[in-house]
């Protein structure tokens, strides 16, 4: 603290007034104060410098722990960057060695494409083949069964055949008389010609039967298809004893099939029924016939031995045959399965040993018209 220029002043007189010396001090004492507040103000200026100061590196301390985080992430990101880069360079590669093996891929599949081609040409020309051997196998196949019938058949034409000569001889003889009929001669040769007719259509079904037929498939009356199967057989089962019964459906079934080989389906069951039939001692044979759904079902049965188990499945087999050498080819039944087969049916058998085999046909039915409305 300044001295008090009033403590040793000397005490004026009079009025009190100050002495000269007591003016200097006192102007050095104001001065002295105003440089102290002077400084007091410079000081809180640098107080508040120094808090300014304090909380910029506050500041600048956070932003840099700030930008020491964003170098951070800058890193980790360049690092990343640099990684996806690579695999991105990599993937290119890869694609460009996919693109150059598609590109090789496509040549390939080009010439097996041409291959395939090729293939395909060979196959039609091997299915062509087949299906040609098998209306071959199928025509052998009926030829082989007219042999069969031969015998049955000449004797079904020699009862038309005798009638005729009968029916002429008889008109012959009244010509010859001097007063002749010619109401019995023409009832005579009326009749003469109806037996003509019969032995006639007995020809021309043999030749329609066994000539090739056609591939072709047309509304067909399945119970027609048997009674007419039954005409070509029905003087070797009368020989031999056999009888044949029916329950057939009544009613058209129709399926959509080539009446021939459909006809020759029959004949090769009713042949295969009348061997079977030939040591039993009942000998008959079973035909039904009945719409299910949309399929036509037929069944053939006969009172023979039957068939054993251990060779139900392979009777359908080509060459396949239980009889002697000699007394069979095995093809019947294989002709059989295979006809069914191209016309979308399924054939098998029930075997029953000791109580006669059943066979099963099943058939596509088909609401179509035949005869003239077929054609119309």
């Amino acid at each position: 603290m300044a001295p008090d220029p009033d403590a040793h002043a000397p005490h004026a007189a009079g009025n009190g007034g100050a002495t000269p010396e007591t003016e200097a001090l006192r102007a050095e004492i104001e001065q002295l104060e105003l440089l102290v507040r002077q400084a007091e103000q410079r000081r809180r200026a640098l107080l508040n410098i120094m808090g300014d100061l304090h909380v910029s590196n506050r500041k600048l301390g956070d932003q840099r722990r700030a930008m020491l985080h964003i170098l951070a992430d800058y890193e980790s990101d360049r690092s990343r960057l640099a990684r996806q880069t690579e695999r991105l360079d990599n993937s290119r590669r890869a694609l460009l060695h996919i693109l150059k093996d598609s590109h090789e891929s496509n040549l390939r599949l080009g010439d097996s494409r041409k291959a395939m081609i090729h293939i395909m040409g060979d196959l039609r020309e091997t299915a062509q083949e087949l299906r040609d051997k098998q209306e071959q196998l199928v025509q052998a196949g009926k030829l082989a069964t007219l042999g069969e019938l031969t015998t049955g058949v000449a004797h079904e034409l020699n009862n038309p055949l005798n009638n005729i000569g009968l029916f002429i001889g008889n008109a012959i003889d009244l010509i010859e008389l001097r007063d002749p009929d010619p109401e019995r001669i023409k009832s005579d040769l009326v009749k003469a010609m109806e037996q003509l007719r019969k032995a006639t259509e007995i020809i021309t079904h043999l030749r329609t039967f066994g000539r090739p037929a056609p591939v072709r498939l047309e509304p067909v009356d399945v119970d027609d298809v048997i009674a007419r199967s039954l005409s070509l057989v029905q003087e070797q089962l009368r020989i031999r004893a056999i009888e044949v019964s029916f329950d057939l459906h009544g009613v058209d079934l129709i399926v959509r099939g080539n009446p021939i080989q459909l006809e020759q389906v029959f004949v090769n069951l009713l042949t295969n029924a009348r061997d079977a039939l030939a040591d039993a001692d009942r000998r008959e044979i079973h035909i039904a016939s009945r719409r299910d759904g949309d399929k036509v079902k037929i069944t053939v049965a006969d009172t023979g031995p039957g068939i054993p188990a251990e060779i139900e499945q392979r009777i359908f087999d080509p060459f396949f045959t239980t009889k002697e050498v000699g007394g069979g080819t095995g093809l019947g039944l294989s002709i059989t399965y295979s006809i069914l087969k191209e016309h979308g049916g399924e054939i098998w058998v029930d075997g029953r040993p000791e109580e006669g085999a059943i066979f099963h046909i099943e058939l596509p039915g088909a609401m179509e018209p035949v005869g003239e409305e077929a054609g119309e």
